[in-house]
């Protein structure tokens, strides 16, 4: 384990944002992402940090960006530090394993969700109304049910310490036009699908998980930002699914869990996390990177 990184400073580069978990650098016309340690919930960054995740978010990404490069291309330019330019290179010590420079996009403003499975916040919003995101499902469905089809599931993009809203296909229409929501909509059910069946040869259920697309500079629609991480996806092991009941994840589910049981509201600032919660989730982390990847991350 290595010591956590909360955020960066990289002298001789321009910060573009600082996003909840990644610093964004301009590198010429691209941009280069850096994954820290930092961990949200609940669109509120938490601390402290958690060692290894930004390694392990960057190597999980980048193994699903080649195995869904035949559906769609995605922003990655190279993840090699040595293959960056000299500006970036100089920072070699603080970004090998957790950067990635990238074709910059013009990002869709709404996050792509795919539901495979009812809950989370999904299976709120089916208690409260009997319905996900526009979607009326059959009445008395069990929490964790396998939603069949799944479901595409939008949200608006949030700022730092709001919260992200799901919202149905009419509103993403009135976002972004009909021709462009319904792309996204089978894209990511497209690319869901592949995924899923992925990590299924793995003993893995990818229960949801969030995309986000852009237009590079020819207009060509790309993937872009992380892909099926455990920051992104909920997680669950194959042999131990049982409708009707949570299911034991390899992903962020850990903490939120216990910030609820600690009676937090879900507003800032947010209790810091117990020594064993971040070591239970580091090692969570590397058991995912494990299971998908089908090697220990090396760092």
């Amino acid at each position: 384990m290595t010591s956590a990184i909360a955020t960066t400073e990289l002298d001789g580069l321009e910060l573009v944002r600082r996003g909840k978990v990644r610093d964004c650098y301009a590198v010429g016309e691209d941009l280069l992402l850096v994954a820290t340690d930092r961990l949200s919930a609940y669109d509120v960054v938490l601390s402290p940090p958690i060692p290894d995740k930004g390694a392990i978010l960057t190597s999980l990404s980048l193994f699903w960006f080649e195995q869904l490069e035949p559906l769609i291309p995605n922003h990655l330019i190279t993840a090699d530090v040595d293959e960056m330019p000299e500006a970036v290179r100089r920072h070699a010590d603080v970004l090998r394993g957790r950067s990635m420079l990238c074709k910059r996009l013009d990002m869709v403003p709404v996050e792509c969700v795919a539901r495979g499975y009812l809950v989370g916040s999904g299976w709120k919003d089916y208690q409260r109304t009997g319905a996900v995101c526009g979607h009326e499902l059959p009445a008395d469905l069990p929490l964790s049910v396998k939603l069949d089809p799944p479901l595409f599931t939008p949200a608006t993009k949030a700022e730092e310490g709001e919260h992200d809203e799901n919202i149905d296909m009419a509103r993403t229409i009135e976002i972004l036009g009909e021709e462009k929501a319904r792309l996204l909509e089978k894209l990511t059910l497209d690319v869901y699908a592949r995924a899923r069946e992925i990590a299924a040869e793995r003993g893995v259920i990818i229960a949801d998980t969030k995309f986000e697309f852009g237009y590079d500079a020819e207009g060509t629609l790309t993937l872009g930002d992380e892909v099926l991480t455990a920051d992104s996806s909920r997680f669950w092991d194959a042999t131990r699914y049982q409708e009707g009941q949570n299911q034991q994840s390899f992903d962020k589910q850990l903490v939120r869990d216990w910030l609820d049981a600690e009676g937090w509201d879900h507003n800032p600032p947010a209790p810091v996390i117990a020594a064993e919660i971040v070591e239970k989730t580091t090692a969570t982390y590397r058991e995912i990177h494990r299971r998908i990847t089908g090697r220990d991350l090396e760092i």
